[in-house]
């Protein structure tokens, strides 16, 4: 299959990548979603709902700062390395990412969509001032804006927001213009990120899911599954293109 996915990335046009949470596992953030998660600890309809983080800012900055600190500390595994090699190939054209975590960017992927915004941000609620999230003192209580003193927060998606107007016209975008994708770590059934494969699907994409398990994507949009941990199955697929290549970047 290893084989297959680089035949494929060699002959599109134009690939893309969709990843979730899965792909940041190997470089120490945890899927939060899993047994002994953060959702496990932290009720994810209160602390990770807009409406809760109006209501206490303070009480939800506790979790929020144990969020950052394991963000923080993280580094790119050689699966997004790869991508980032991929694309400096000129066999990926962008990566749509669901995670918050900025390693992409930090692999050395240059066209990146946050589809779900970025931890390494803060951003007030109130007037929509915008810093780096390490240039604010970590021993406060609690962040605040320098502007008009709102209590900052992260600027990521939370639940009952909606997506980035510009994420997500972005990546329907790409989707409508791909003919290859590369759906990596994420199950992406959940609306909207599911709609990213199927639109690309819908217009005659090829769908190729790469995950440590089975899931519903699986069943029904992808046209083929790999099993394999990112950050080892992504390096084997790049050095199958560049032999495929004969070593040459097109």
């Amino acid at each position: 299959m290893i084989e297959r996915l680089a035949r494929d990335i060699v002959a599109s046009r134009q690939a893309i990548a969709l990843t979730g949470a899965g792909v940041s596992v190997e470089s120490g953030i945890p899927d939060f979603r899993s047994a002994g998660g953060l959702w496990s600890r932290y009720d994810p309809t209160e602390y990770a709902h807009i409406d809760g983080f109006r209501r206490d800012p303070i009480k939800i900055w506790d979790m929020l700062r144990e969020i950052i600190a394991v963000i923080g500390a993280a580094t790119p595994n050689p699966g997004h390395r790869a991508l980032a090699e991929l694309e400096a190939m000129g066999r990926l054209s962008c990566v749509i990412t669901q995670n918050v975590d900025g390693l992409h960017q930090e692999a050395g992927s240059k066209n990146v969509i946050e589809f779900h915004g970025s931890n390494r941000f803060l951003v007030c609620p109130q007037c929509g001032f915008r810093e780096k999230t390490d240039h604010f003192d970590a021993s406060r209580l609690v962040p605040r804006c320098p502007v008009c003193d709102a209590v900052l927060k992260p600027d990521v998606v939370f639940f009952g927001e909606a997506i980035p107007a510009d994420a997500m016209a972005r990546a329907f975008d790409e989707a409508d213009r791909a003919d290859l994708v590369l759906v990596i770590g994420t199950s992406a059934v959940v609306y909207p990120a599911y709609g990213i494969p199927a639109a690309a699907r819908r217009h005659g994409a090829r769908v190729v899911e790469i995950n440590l398990e089975e899931t519903e994507l699986t069943r029904y949009t992808a046209d083929y599954f790999i099993k394999g941990a990112f950050g080892e199955t992504l390096p084997r697929i790049v050095t199958a293109v560049r032999q495929l290549l004969g070593g040459k970047l097109e």
